[in-house]
């Protein structure tokens, strides 16, 4: 049986992707910080076989237990670790803690960073493969949300790095790039005094992505031979606008922030 362990499991896009690869076969592994979050996500699959896991991916040794508890269980196969654990964090980038800056860094970075180099004898072992959530904040630099672009920007560098490195050792390594998931981190990632991350979507008539989709995106991204996988139409048109249009998105982004 094919298995694949998941950080931050107990919701949003770790919620929809455990529970579409486990109806379709495979053993999954939860891991969270949140108890209550892993427990309903095991609920939601069905009896299908699962572990649960608490880990904080800041924590490099940890990230050791974790994985060994979970392949212990699923008789030493590691064939997919989902590096999904993330946080939002936005407002004026100035007035932003030292505090939320450096845990944002650490959770979104250091966690992805972590992970893969626990996970690489697994993976290596069962020639599976590294998926990594970016984000479209990580195709060109997202105004009120600078630090959290900044780590996305970065686990899309990493994971171009990984994919050259460890190629010729059979492991594959991707992306997802989501653009607005349907799911609770938009509401919690404050991009103004008085605006979430879910307001300014609104008021910009730009679509939320069902977190389904999502998941689909991450079954197709382990699937094929795809580097980067976009999720969303705002995805798409960013990758594009990046690509072709880059004096266009500077002059966007600027008049935005008048």
């Amino acid at each position: 049986m094919q298995s694949i362990f998941i950080t931050g499991g107990g919701s949003g896009i770790g919620r929809a992707v455990a529970v579409l690869f486990a109806s379709r076969g495979w053993r999954v592994g939860l891991a969270d910080i949140n108890d209550a979050g892993m427990a309903e996500t095991a609920r939601l699959l069905g009896g299908a076989p699962v572990t649960i896991h608490k880990l904080d991916v800041r924590d490099r040794a940890a990230w050791d237990g974790a994985l060994a508890d979970f392949v212990g269980e699923s008789g030493g196969r590691l064939d997919v670790l989902f590096n999904n654990a993330g946080v939002g964090v936005g407002g004026n980038f100035a007035q932003t803690t030292v505090e939320e800056l450096d845990r944002c860094v650490d959770i979104n970075l250091m966690g992805v960073v972590y992970g893969a180099h626990a996970g690489y004898r697994y993976l290596k072992a069962s020639g599976g493969c590294l998926l990594n959530t970016a984000s479209a904040a990580g195709i060109y630099g997202t105004m009120g949300v600078a630090i959290y672009s900044a780590t996305k920007f970065a686990v899309r560098g990493f994971t171009e790095a990984l994919d050259a490195e460890w190629h010729g050792e059979g492991i594959r390594v991707r992306a997802l790039l989501p653009s607005f998931i349907d799911t609770a981190i938009l509401d919690g990632t404050p991009v103004g005094s008085n605006e979430t991350m879910r307001d300014r979507v609104r008021a910009a008539q730009l679509e939320f992505t069902p977190v389904e989709q999502a998941a689909q995106a991450a079954w197709d991204a382990v699937h094929g031979d795809t580097l980067h996988t976009l999720v969303g139409k705002t995805a798409r048109r960013m990758w594009f606008a990046a690509r072709f249009l880059r004096g266009s998105m500077r002059k966007q982004a600027r008049r935005a922030s008048k």
